[in-house]
């Protein structure tokens, strides 16, 4: 007689449940394992990120500084060229001034030496400042210094008006004189003659004064001094 052993029931259900379990504690690990490994990567993965966000940032910051960098050597390099054209700019005109130039002034053609536009406008300030000495004075000494000067016939003219301001009415004339004989054509004609009428005027010889507001009326009609010189005429008795 063969004895054989047979398990009760309940002993395969034990042995299943022990295997069930064993296999879900390894499936466990193996998970745990999985995700330790996915969180190491995950964290590499940041971490990289990290950096690379760290390297953009540098960059970043370099490039700033180096726009910074450019733009101020960029500005330095326009003041540089501005500074150096402006250099040119005063040597040229301080050349100029040293060299003689032919210019034009009121229709009148001619060669200005160094110095002699400066001495012109120098006379000039001191007529219209009121120093009426001194402004005889400096037309005087440029008339005889630049006898071929453009600006000549604005001196005898500003000369001429200066003397009749101080009173020197025979000398106001005689430069006046000058201005018309040498130069018919200028426009300061038809004003110097006015002023000359009135220095005859001032000095007594009305008929003189008379004489000379008709012609200038006559023969510039249309200028500012015959228009002046209407009234001066109709009240000379």
């Amino acid at each position: 007689m063969i004895f054989r052993f047979k398990p009760a029931p309940y002993v395969f259900g034990a042995l299943l449940l022990l295997s069930q379990n064993t296999w879900a504690l390894f499936s466990d690990d193996e998970a745990r394992k999985a995700i330790l490994e996915l969180r190491k990567s995950v964290s590499a993965s940041q971490a990289a990120i990290l950096d690379l966000q760290n390297q953009i940032d540098k960059l970043k910051s370099e490039n700033a500084q180096l726009r910074g960098q450019i733009e101020t050597l960029q500005k330095q390099s326009d003041d540089l060229s501005s500074n150096q054209k402006t250099y040119y700019q005063d040597l040229d005109a301080r050349l100029a001034r040293l060299e003689p130039q032919t210019v034009e002034v009121e229709g009148v053609t001619g060669i200005v030496q160094a110095g002699e536009k400066t001495a012109y406008d120098d006379a000039l300030k001191s007529f219209q400042a009121g120093q009426g000495k001194k402004a005889d004075s400096d037309f005087t000494t440029f008339i005889r210094k630049y006898p071929s000067s453009p600006y000549l016939p604005l001196a005898l003219y500003w000369s001429g008006n200066t003397k009749y301001v101080l009173k020197d009415y025979n000398a106001a004339i005689t430069q006046l004189q000058s201005l018309i004989t040498r130069y018919p054509g200028h426009q300061r004609v038809p004003a110097a003659i006015l002023t000359m009428a009135n220095a005859n005027l001032e000095s007594g010889k009305k008929a003189v004064a008379k004489k000379l507001l008709t012609d200038l009326i006559t023969k510039y009609p249309d200028s500012d001094a015959a228009k002046e010189a209407k009234p001066i005429l109709a009240s000379i008795k």
